[in-house]
């Protein structure tokens, strides 16, 4: 059993605010920057994540051996989502393995979970942590955006394809992702080059209508496109006791390019540190998520023997709860505000156009009288003029259209149920994987 107690929020510990790492809170304004990816596009700093490269006779068999995906068709020059998951089939890191050569691997991440099983587990590999910039553009005119500023077409490439380009006479790996749930290309090379190239992406996009993203709406693509987080919308399963071997090993070993930058400890390792919402549980590891909850089953290939394997075959077979967006009730949040210019305990404020804390938020949601899940992360779309979360729902009352109730308010504070409207996950339509090479609509 783990105890929540130790990470409650303001009453045990501070939550770690959004990084400066991630650049000023805003640029435009949120509202304008929230706007950006559906009209025009952003550019965002994801430079802060860290990475480990893996090389040698046993690349394939060590990232095999700890996750979830196969390996049998993923070709030189691709990348994918990759999930790592403990004995219980929950999810313990997750983030994008490039493939650049055979027995070449790079895979960006918290990944302080590889470098301990590389360590203890005998893989003859060698291994690295580059500190490379990671530059997202995102949006309807980020294609053309990039075209213009490298010369060349992008319209060859692939949803988790890379091509290399050539911006101001630097190399740049493209990647064509889209985290905003829309066409977008991430940008990775040497960090030495990170603010020519943001400042060229910069000075091209002015035409193209780009805006940087700021920190203090950071996190609001994610919820509409539903793209749940580790430590803020699930709790990270690295924080049982059964990991003491694990943290121990991480406290003295850590890799010397880590510990030259703030907050390595967390982000190096988990983003679960602190936690906000209703959820009034005694055991931590009741916030934990497996692949087919989080939404990611489609990642699942049982070709392989990984962690977690049997876990996951009888949770596929039948399983409990999976992801949805909620639409909170509008009436009812501005109630929320409404409690402060009351007399007496107000209720918990719900930051606009989200909480600048990158903290675990759980909220039990309500179906009458019984629980049927967790409401985590909420943040307002400014597009939709929504307040939303992505929430956990048990899967006899996951209906999209049905009527449910979040408990609001910290344990042992005021509360209020807030109705709400269960939505598809991702909310906003889903964009990314678009045929770069059709002629445009109209």
């Amino acid at each position: 059993m783990t105890d929540p107690t130790p990470f409650r929020a303001f009453t045990s510990v501070l939550p770690w605010e959004f990084s400066p790492m991630m650049g000023h809170l805003e640029y435009t304004g949120w509202r304008d920057e929230q706007l950006s990816w559906k009209t025009t596009c952003y550019v965002g700093d994801w430079t802060f994540v860290p990475q480990i490269r893996v090389k040698g006779p046993d690349a394939v068999r060590l990232f095999s051996d700890l996750s979830v995906n196969s390996f049998t068709s993923h070709a030189v020059g691709r990348a994918k989502h990759c999930v790592m998951c403990n004995e219980d089939g929950k999810v313990i890191t997750e983030g994008i393995l490039f493939r650049h050569a055979e027995d070449d691997f790079e895979f960006e991440a918290a990944s302080a979970w590889v470098w301990y099983h590389i360590k203890t587990g005998g893989y003859d590999v060698d291994v690295s942590f580059p500190v490379t910039h990671k530059l997202q553009v995102s949006g309807p005119t980020a294609l053309p955006l990039l075209e213009e500023l490298s010369r060349t077409t992008l319209r060859d490439v692939r949803f988790m394809h890379t091509k290399v380009l050539s911006i101001v006479g630097h190399e740049v790996t493209a990647l064509r992702q889209g985290m905003a749930g829309e066409i977008g290309f991430e940008l990775h090379g040497p960090i030495e080059q990170h603010d020519l190239i943001l400042d060229a992406v910069l000075k091209a996009g002015e035409k193209h209508g780009i805006r940087r993203l700021g920190r203090r709406t950071f996190h609001l693509n994610h919820i509409e496109a539903s793209y749940p987080t580790t430590g803020m919308e699930y709790w990270n399963a690295l924080n049982d006791e059964r990991r003491e071997d694990f943290h121990r090993f991480i406290q003295e070993n850590p890799p010397p390019e880590w510990t030259a930058m703030p907050g390595w400890q967390w982000w190096g390792v988990s983003l679960a540190a602190s936690l906000l919402g209703s959820w009034d549980g005694d055991d931590l590891t009741d916030l934990y998520r497996s692949p087919v909850e989080l939404g990611w089953a489609n990642r699942i290939a049982f070709d392989h023997d990984f962690i977690g394997r049997d876990a996951l075959e009888r949770e596929l077979a039948n399983p409990g709860r999976t992801i949805a967006t909620l639409e909170f009730n509008s009436e009812d949040v501005i109630r929320i505000y409404a409690s402060l210019f009351e007399e007496g305990e107000s209720l918990l404020p719900l930051d606009i156009p989200h909480p600048p804390y990158i903290t675990g938020w759980a909220d039990w949601i309500f179906d009458g009288d019984k629980k049927i899940g967790h409401s985590t992360f909420p943040g307002y779309s400014y597009f939709f003029k929504k307040v939303l979360a992505l929430a956990f729902i048990d899967n006899e009352h996951n209906r999209v259209g049905r009527e449910v109730e979040i408990l609001w308010g910290n344990p042992h504070e005021r509360q209020t149920k807030i109705r709400a409207t269960i939505k598809p996950a991702p909310y906003k339509a889903d964009n990314r994987r678009m045929d770069l090479q059709a002629p445009p609509a109209g």
